[in-house]
C-alpha cells in the first residue's frame, strides 16, 4: 500500500499521485505543468500501459492535461470521475490537443524557413478522443467498488463544476486505510456552485496549499467593483478585456454581469455588449447549464426556478469561428471581452491583448491566479512591454485585478476543511503550492494545530500500511524552463518502445487464458517479429 508523489510537489500545477495497492496501479490526477516549471518531476513507478485506473478530482488541465499523453504511451485503463467532470474533460482535452497541434503547425512554418527540425505536439487529437472513451462517470457520494479491496467516493469540494475530493478506502493484507485527496478546495460563497463538503474520517490526507500563506480577506462586493470598472472604462471610450479561464471563471463573470445589467449599475452605456470569445468557454457554459440540478447552489437554483438563466442576459454575444473573433476588435463601441486562456499563455486572449494593451483608454482586468512565468503574471507584475506574435507591444492600458476572487480556499478555508477530520489523520501531506508556501503552511499546521505534516518533493514514496517513508523526494531544479519537443528518430523510437511496453502488459493480462488462444497470440507476435527483425 504505497503512495508516490510525482507532480505539483512544491509547485502549483501538474498534479499527479500514484497509488499501488491490491495488485493495482492507480493515478490520482495526471496534470500538465503550466507557467514556470521549477522542479524536475521524477518518473512514475510504472509504465502507462500498466495503469489500471485513473481518478480525477476535476477537469482543469493542470490536473488532467497529460491523460492523452498516457493514452499515446499505452494507457487503456478506466478513468473515474464525476459526471460533470466527464462532460468538461470531453471538451477541455480536445481543446488542449487542438492548441498543441495548432502551435506545432505554427512553429513548423518558422522552423522550415530557418532550416530547423520539425516540432511535434505532446499529443494529438486522436489521443484525446481515445482517452475520453475510457471515462466512466460517478455521482457525488456514490460508493464505487473499484476492485477487491478498493472503494472510492467523490465528494463535492466546491472548486469547479464537478470538482471533488476523492476518498479511497483500501484493504490489503488485513490492513484498512482511508486516504483522502483534497483536490483543489473551493472558496466559500462562490457564485453558482456549492460550498465544499467537509469530510470526517481519514488516516491520510493529501491536500493542496495554493493559498496556504494568505487570506482572501472580507468577501468584496464583486458586482459593485466590476460595475465601477466597466463604467470607468466605457466613459473613457475603452474596452474591458478579461483574461479568464474558460471553465469556471468565465461563467462566474457572466453571473456578475447579469446582475449588473438587471440592476442597471452601468449608466450611459445601455445594453452594452459582452463578448465571450472562446469556443471552449461557449461549450463549457452549455455544460454548466446541463448540470444545474446536481451542482448549482441554492441561490442559482432559485433563479432557475423563476425561469431565469443565471449566466445569460441581453447583449451577450459568443464567437466561435476565427472570423467572428476578428470582428470583435473592428467594432469601435466600448465592450466587455472575456477570452481564454486565463493566464494569457495561449488562445484568443493574446490577440485581444495585442489590440488593446497599448490603448490607454482600455482596461485589462485579471480575475484569477497568475502562475509565475506566465504572460499574465508578467503583465500584472508591471511589465512595460510584452512580446505578442513576434511584435513588441507597449503596456499602456490600465491593469486591474478583482482582489479576493478565487476558486481556491485561502489559508483559513484550508484549515477549516482539514479540521473537519475527527480524529486527526495519522499524517497530512501538503502539495500543490509554491515552494515557500508548502513549507510555511506545513509549519503552521505542525506548530499551531499539532498535525503530523510532510511536504514531499517529487519522487517521494510512502508506505501507508506502516506509516513509514520509503524514499525521500528529490529537490532537483529544472535546467531549462520550457522544453521544446523535436521530431527526431529518438522520439519516434520512444513511441515504438511505448507500444512494446503495452504489448507486455497485454501479454500479462492474458495469463491463465486458454492454451489455444495463447498459442495463437504467440504465433501472431512471432510473425510480427519475423517481419521486423533486422
Amino acid at each position: 500500500m504505497k503512495i508516490y508523489f510525482i507532480g505539483a510537489d512544491h509547485e502549483v500545477t501538474g498534479s499527479c499521485h500514484c497509488i499501488q495497492a491490491c495488485g493495482k496501479n492507480i493515478l490520482v490526477d495526471c496534470g500538465m505543468e503550466q507557467g514556470e516549471d521549477v522542479y524536475e518531476n521524477q518518473e512514475m513507478p510504472f509504465n502507462p500501459s500498466d495503469i489500471d485506473y485513473v481518478l480525477l478530482t476535476h477537469a482543469h488541465i493542470d490536473h488532467t492535461g497529460l491523460l492523452p499523453l498516457m493514452y499515446a504511451r499505452g494507457f487503456r485503463g478506466e478513468v473515474h470521475t464525476t459526471k460533470a467532470t466527464c462532460d468538461l474533460c470531453n471538451i477541455m482535452l480536445r481543446d488542449s490537443a487542438h492548441i498543441q497541434q495548432f502551435e506545432a503547425e505554427w512553429r513548423n512554418r518558422k522552423a522550415k524557413r530557418a532550416g530547423k527540425p520539425d516540432f511535434v505536439p505532446l499529443y494529438e487529437m486522436k489521443d484525446a478522443i481515445g482517452v475520453i472513451e475510457h471515462f466512466i462517470p460517478s455521482e457525488y457520494e456514490e460508493i464505487l467498488h473499484l476492485c477487491d479491496g478498493i472503494d472510492v467516493r467523490f465528494s463535492d469540494v466546491g472548486h469547479l463544476l464537478g470538482s471533488a475530493s476523492i476518498e479511497l478506502k483500501i484493504t490489503e493484507e488485513g490492513v484498512t486505510k482511508t486516504i483522502v485527496f483534497s483536490g483543489d478546495i473551493g472558496n466559500i460563497n462562490q457564485p453558482l456552485i456549492k460550498n465544499p463538503t467537509y469530510l470526517k474520517d481519514a488516516d491520510y490526507v493529501i491536500m493542496e496549499s495554493t493559498y496556504g500563506d494568505r487570506s482572501h480577506g472580507v468577501v468584496p462586493d464583486y458586482v459593485k467593483q466590476l460595475s465601477n470598472i466597466i463604467q470607468m472604462t466605457f466613459d473613457r471610450g475603452g474596452n474591458v478585456v478579461i483574461p479568464s479561464f474558460a471553465v469556471g471563471r468565465t461563467q462566474e463573470m457572466l453571473y456578475f454581469i447579469r446582475k449588473i445589467k438587471e440592476e442597471n449599475l452601468v449608466h450611459g452605456h445601455d445594453n452594452f455588449d459582452v463578448f465571450v470569445d472562446s469556443p471552449l468557454a461557449v461549450e463549457a457554459t452549455n455544460i454548466f447549464s446541463k448540470n444545474m440540478a446536481s451542482c448549482f447552489d441554492e441561490e442559482a437554483m432559485g433563479l432557475v426556478k423563476r425561469g431565469i438563466n443565471p449566466i445569460s442576459f441581453p447583449g451577450l454575444k459568443v464567437s466561435v469561428t476565427s472570423e467572428e473573433s476578428k470582428l470583435i476588435n473592428s467594432d469601435t463601441k466600448p465592450k466587455v471581452i472575456i477570452s481564454a486562456s486565463g493566464m494569457c499563455e495561449a488562445g484568443r486572449i493574446k490577440h485581444h491583448l495585442k489590440h488593446n494593451l497599448w490603448r490607454r483608454e482600455c482596461t485589462i482586468l485579471f480575475v484569477g491566479y497568475q502562475a509565475g512565468g506566465t504572460l499574465g503574471r508578467s503583465i500584472i507584475d508591471g511589465a512595460s512591454e510584452v512580446k505578442l506574435f513576434g511584435e513588441t507591444i507597449e503596456v499602456k492600458a490600465q491593469i486591474m485585478k478583482l482582489d479576493g476572487i478565487s476558486g481556491h480556499a485561502d489559508q483559513e478555508g484550508l484549515i477549516r476543511w482539514l479540521r473537519s477530520f475527527d480524529p486527526k489523520p495519522q499524517k497530512v501531506f501538503i502539495v500543490h503550492g509554491e515552494d515557500s508556501v508548502c513549507e510555511s503552511f506545513s509549519e503552521k499546521l505542525r506548530t499551531e494545530y499539532g498535525y503530523d505534516v510532510l511536504a514531499p518533493y517529487s519522487g517521494a514514496c510512502y508506505d501507508l500500511a506502516t506509516n513509514r517513508e520509503l524514499k525521500v523526494g528529490i529537490r532537483e531544479r529544472k535546467v531549462v524552463e520550457r522544453r521544446e519537443v523535436v521530431k527526431t528518430p529518438n522520439a519516434v523510437f520512444a513511441r515504438l518502445l511505448a507500444a512494446g511496453q503495452r504489448l507486455l502488459t497485454v501479454i500479462r493480462h492474458n495469463e491463465g487464458g486458454a492454451n489455444k488462444d495463447l498459442a495463437k497470440f504467440a504465433d501472431q507476435i512471432n510473425s510480427l517479429c519475423d517481419k521486423w527483425d533486422r
